[in-house]
């Protein structure tokens, strides 16, 4: 995928994982899109660790994946950061 397709899948894959684990009204668009991007990596990575494919472009699959990977991402920094 291009530049311009990570960034638009970051920032649908953000959103939607920031709407799902509550965290929508504190992030704005640029956290989205890392969010997503980040998501993404992550969610690549547990799926090749478990013997399945990663994102590999601009599907549903890759889109579950990543948005699993954006759900860890925030799960974690909500843990991290929970005083």
């Amino acid at each position: 995928m291009g530049i311009i397709l990570w960034i638009i899948f970051g920032a649908l894959v953000g959103w939607i994982a920031s709407m799902l684990m509550g965290t929508n009204s504190q992030q704005g668009l640029v956290l989205n899109v890392v969010v997503g991007v980040v998501g993404a990596v992550v969610g690549g990575w547990i799926m090749n660790f478990l013997g399945s494919s990663g994102v590999d472009g601009f599907n549903l699959y890759s889109f579950v994946v990543a948005i699993l990977g954006a759900i860890i991402l925030i799960f974690i920094v909500k843990a991290l950061t929970r005083t």
